[in-house]
């Protein structure tokens, strides 16, 4: 969930244009049923932690700010902002008006709770660094806020796109209270229901309902797509590039195909004996074909990744070429590592419900298996996943992926003092070097002194492999064609949902 800029341009890959609907005047009313493979663990902004999470959470809660359509810092909560003394302070302006979903009056107070409570040791969220920055967060009144930084923090604006919690009331994670477009309805194992906010300080959103439905088998999942039971959902490449040809999807259904804000790895936990040998973490990147992966399991929707910053992001090195494809150099640096005549073994886990990470797994099984590794594979629901596995780093390997944000500040992931257990370092990557460069990347507001420093963070975590980084995959999205408004951006499709509309003529629920 954390963060890089994007300078890449989304395909389209939609047979109608958002200008055929142009004249059309947006009614109010209808559903977006939404399905995910994943259930959300917690809709508190700064205990979201997964992608389900986080998603349903942005529908309930604002930040001081958000980046528009075009990946720019532009005002949420606040109406604007003053960064002074070389962003040492900024001063927030709230918008006046804004209310909470018990209709509570939102005020500056409600931020310096927020605040307090992410720096709060007794608060279990991995987002803290960004806020232990902060010398101070004083209330001018309520609707102005002065935040005065300790040394220069450059990912220092982009922290306040973090949800703002209410001072008042209880914070549960099941009933939570924003301001967001939606407010929740109902939350039952399988299903989240969101209705419209009306006194939403943007506009009530045109659609009326946002329903998630967890459905974590890919085949099911589509042909719920094909019943029109669902009318948005990530396609599997096999299902966007061959299955959604036919004349009743095209006529139903809209694909969309844009760079994802993400990539997926191999994590080794770094603890365990047989991964703290940086010999054994080469020869495993060595014996993986990232190329074929890329080819058969994404039937070419991605390209390899070579590191945590996307190619084409100011932060991403090109000098850093994809992992060679040497099974030969793999055995031999087994051999070097002390592995000649044995076979060493490790259980690597997935989440249940992403066939392309599923499959990469059995090719690289295949692959290890080459080169005399043995490498189990087992799948499990998300939420245990992450909560009984990841965060209690009680793991060999894991093939995840991680959702980033637009600045390219990666300390919550690689920093050695984020490898306490609930913290996004579960790898346990330590390396001096690496703490530096990113302490002096977070101190810089020049993008090429910055992009140094991550340049050669880049080339670090090549060299160490403490993730075998694997593929950047495409989104591929299907969206029901009665729904209107759908804009593509370098920010994808969701940056303006609340601007989405069905005409009434084609609404189906209530």
């Amino acid at each position: 969930m954390l963060g890089l800029k994007r300078g890449l341009t989304p395909v389209l890959l939609a047979a109608l244009s958002c200008a055929a609907f142009a004249d059309e005047a947006p009614s109010y009313g209808d559903a977006l049923v939404s399905a995910s493979i994943a259930e959300p663990s917690n809709l508190i902004p700064y205990l979201a932690t997964d992608t389900a999470s986080a998603g349903a959470s942005s529908l309930i809660h604002n930040g001081l700010l958000k980046y528009d359509k075009d990946l720019k810092l532009v005002g949420d909560l606040a109406s604007s902002w003053e960064v002074l003394d070389g962003g040492l302070r900024i001063i927030f302006h709230l918008r006046p008006g804004v209310v909470w979903h018990d209709r509570r009056p939102f005020t500056a107070g409600d931020v310096e709770f927020t605040y307090k409570r992410l720096i709060d040791p007794a608060t279990p969220t991995p987002y803290a660094s960004n806020f232990q920055k902060v010398e101070s967060l004083k209330v001018v009144d309520p609707l102005t806020l002065e935040v005065r930084y300790r040394e220069p923090f450059s990912p220092g604006l982009a922290s306040w796109t973090m949800g703002i919690v209410p001072a008042h009331g209880r914070l549960e994670a099941r009933e939570p209270v924003g301001t967001g477009p939606y407010r929740l309805k109902r939350w039952r194992p399988g299903r989240l229901e969101l209705i419209a906010n009306p006194d939403y300080f943007e506009g009530r959103p045109f659609i009326g309902r946002q329903v998630l439905r967890v459905i974590p088998d890919a085949s099911t999942l589509f042909l719920e797509l094909l019943t029109e039971n669902v009318d948005e959902a990530n396609l599997t490449p096999l299902q966007f590039m061959r299955q959604t040809d036919g004349a009743f999807f095209r006529d139903h259904y809209r694909k969309f195909r844009y760079p994802s804000f993400g990539y997926t790895y191999l994590g080794f936990n770094l603890a365990n004996p047989l991964f703290a040998d940086k010999r054994v973490r080469k020869a495993i990147g060595l014996a993986i074909d990232k190329e074929r992966i890329v080819e058969v399991s994404l039937l070419g929707t991605g390209r390899v990744a070579t590191g945590p910053f996307l190619p084409g992001s100011w932060a991403h090195d090109p000098a850093v070429r994809p992992g060679a494809y040497d099974p030969a150099a793999a055995r031999r640096l087994l051999a070097e590592a002390g592995w000649a005549g044995k076979r060493p073994s490790f259980t690597v886990l997935l989440n249940q419900g992403n066939a392309e990470r599923r499959m990469a797994a059995e090719m690289i099984q295949k692959n290890l298996s080459d080169v005399g590794v043995e490498m189990r594979i087992r799948t499990l629901e998300w939420g245990t996943l992450l909560k009984e596995f990841v965060d209690k780093k009680n793991f060999e390997a894991v093939l995840l992926g991680w959702s980033l944000g637009q600045d390219p500040d990666i300390y919550e992931i690689f920093h050695s003092s984020q490898a306490a257990p609930g913290h996004f370092n579960f790898v346990s990557y330590k390396n001096p070097e690496v703490d530096l460069l990113l302490e002096e990347a977070r101190r810089l507001f020049d993008e090429k002194e910055r992009a140094a420093r991550y340049h050669r963070v880049h080339a670090i975590l090549a060299e160490d492999e403490p993730y075998c980084f694997l593929y950047v995959p495409d989104a591929l999205v299907a969206v029901h064609r009665r729904f209107r408004g759908v804009e593509v951006g370098p920010a994808g499709i969701g940056h303006n949902l609340i601007r989405w509309f069905v005409p009434k003529d084609e609404q189906r629920y209530a």
